[in-house]
């Protein structure tokens, strides 16, 4: 972009801006719109600011790439309107008031907090509208969502905030014989919210309608109609119906998830002597102010409490910026549709330098980004047709058959594999061929944290939200910082795999390195060696740390979170 101002008559590139006058400042940074000749053709020149307002700050979609991000943070700051005050309204209806409260104050309110305002409204003229709007406060709260205020940005919101968001709509709804599929709507909940959930879908399902329900919880399971349990496995050894039944013939089927269920939960017998502490002092962040965070060092610890009660508030708050800290959060990763496991791993690297040294060649060939794409598809290995008003459709490359690569390169060897053969295993598979050095690394971290049956060459952009967490999660541990964080590690896991990144996780104990896990897993609760519990409610009810100990003693406790996993262990 920096060609419209090289040409502009008005500016002088030999000239130092510290240099520039009143008059050519104002054209540097705000003039504009004006249509300008450049190299025999028309184009429009705006102003620095204008430029970057139209290309970063005032889109419907803001950009999503890492540097431009971080470009922006540099140049611009963000604060509330100083006119409206952030309500985003005028003056009339920011003004007006129902019992002494304007509408701004009524949305920045706790939603819980608004339902108990809106009980007391008891105006006739008003009584449908009242009536409605209670049901929906409700809904928000029943799913645990009454922490939040109604002026949230939606995209501040976790991916089990938004998904229960999503679901209130439904909630109220009079409609009957609809079949209603959620996707894990458990991400995100404490068991004390889980429980809630259940109740709702039960609701949901009693008032004439059928409920299906993707999740993982064993609490949801043992309160289903009918199971249906797919496997045997994960990726290409799964797919199929293993058992379908009551909750009571599926104890007697022989599946992962049975043995899993059956297995039950036992507290860890030995919990590690810390070597120390980790203490951080005056939090003060969202609804956690001027809190303590103890974390014994060399211990697995779980960071708990109702979803809303402050846990991720009172971690990042005291660890985002500390230097011996690694947090590994839920911001989702980004890439583009070349993007892959194994680029994003740094795997793909090393795949490139084995199939270049066995086959005395250059490694840019065996990059579906360089030398040896496709020129039919670019390496893509499909060719994306935009159809304009129409969603765009993608369709297998007919020169490479999918296979993203020239037919030369396709013939070189590696063990006997070509690299697309490579890029077609999984990562379990791939344990056999990787058996050294830092590829072997890769690929175990990628087992570890439960993603073998994830290809090496799968788009980034198939992957689900917890899928994408886990790969950040494998990336990650090369990291040498002695404090691993993990935002909600076991989002999306299975049962299984749940104890096995539970394995992981002592095994980085083991080596030396503390573990912090903020969790609602009860899984990983009866695991840990200590235990932090924060609440005692949720938003302006939470905030506090109401215990510290080890599993056993929060067993022992009379907290929300200790009576769930007292009941958890006795089953």
């Amino acid at each position: 972009h920096w060609t419209a101002y090289e040409a502009t008559p008005k500016l002088d590139v030999n000239k130092k801006l510290k240099d520039y006058d009143e008059d050519e400042w104002e054209w540097f940074l705000h003039g504009g719109p004006v249509k300008e000749k450049r190299g025999g053709s028309n184009q429009t020149y705006l102003g620095v600011e204008k430029k970057l307002r139209q290309l970063y700050l005032d889109r419907d979609t803001p950009p999503k790439q890492k540097h431009i991000l971080d470009f922006v943070d540099r140049v611009s700051t963000r604060e509330a309107c100083a006119e409206c005050g952030g309500t985003r309204l005028a003056e009339a209806p920011r003004t007006a008031t129902v019992r002494g409260k304007t509408i701004g104050e009524l949305a920045d309110m706790q939603i819980d907090e608004l339902l108990e305002w809106v009980g007391g409204i008891d105006d006739p003229s008003v009584a449908p509208t009242a009536r409605a709007l209670r049901d929906m406060l409700s809904s928000m709260v029943n799913v645990g969502l009454g922490y939040l205020s109604l002026s949230r940005a939606a995209g501040t919101l976790s991916g089990g905030e938004a998904q229960r968001v999503k679901m209130v709509k439904h909630l109220g709804s009079a409609l009957t014989d609809v079949t209603y599929v959620f996707d894990e709507p458990t991400i995100g909940l404490h068991p004390h919210d889980i429980a809630r959930m259940i109740d709702l879908l039960t609701d949901i399902r009693d008032k004439g309608n059928t409920v299906l329900v993707v999740e993982h919880k064993p609490e949801v399971i043992r309160r289903a109609d009918l199971v249906i349990d797919l496997g045997p496995g994960s990726g290409e050894t799964g797919g199929e119906v293993c058992y379908r039944g009551d909750v009571a013939g599926l104890h007697d089927a022989d599946t992962v998830t049975s043995r899993s269920l059956d297995a039950g939960l036992a507290l860890a017998e030995n919990p590690r002597t810390p070597s120390g502490d980790l203490v951080v002092d005056g939090i003060t962040k969202n609804n956690v102010h001027s809190e303590t965070l103890r974390i014994p060092l060399g211990t697995l610890t779980v960071i708990t409490g109702v979803a809303g009660s402050g846990k991720s508030s009172l971690v990042h708050g005291g660890l985002d910026s500390h230097p011996d800290a690694l947090v590994v959060d839920q911001a989702p990763i980004r890439g583009s549709r070349r993007s892959t496991p194994s680029t994003y791993t740094g795997l793909m690297d090393k795949v490139r330098q084995q199939f270049a040294r066995a086959n005395g060649v250059k490694p840019a060939l065996f990059s579906f980004n360089s030398e040896g794409a496709c020129p039919g598809c670019g390496g893509l290995g499909v060719v994306y047709t935009d159809l304009a008003m129409q969603a765009g459709v993608s369709t297998r490359c007919e020169q490479c058959e999918g296979r993203r690569f020239l037919p030369e390169v396709l013939e070189y060897t590696f063990k006997g594999r070509s690299i697309d053969d490579v890029l077609n295993m999984s990562f379990e598979a791939a344990t056999d061929l990787f058996t050294a050095g830092e590829a072997s690394k890769i690929v175990g971290r990628m087992n570890d944290v439960g993603l073998g049956y994830i290809k090496l060459g799968q788009p980034l952009n198939t992957l689900s939200g917890g899928e994408r967490q886990r790969l950040k999660l494998a990336t990650r541990l090369t990291d040498v910082e002695p404090v691993v964080v993990l935002d909600e590690p076991t989002t999306g896991l299975h049962l299984a795999d749940t104890h096995r990144l539970v394995d992981m996780m002592h095994r980085l104990v083991a080596a030396g390195r503390t573990v912090v896990a903020i969790e609602h897993n009860m899984a990983v609760m009866a695991a840990a060696d200590w235990i932090i519990d924060v609440g005692p409610g949720a938003g302006s009810r939470g905030g506090k740390v109401v215990f510290e100990g080890t599993p056993a003693n929060l067993v022992a406790s009379d907290t929300i979170t200790g009576t769930h996993l007292r009941e958890a262990i006795a089953r």
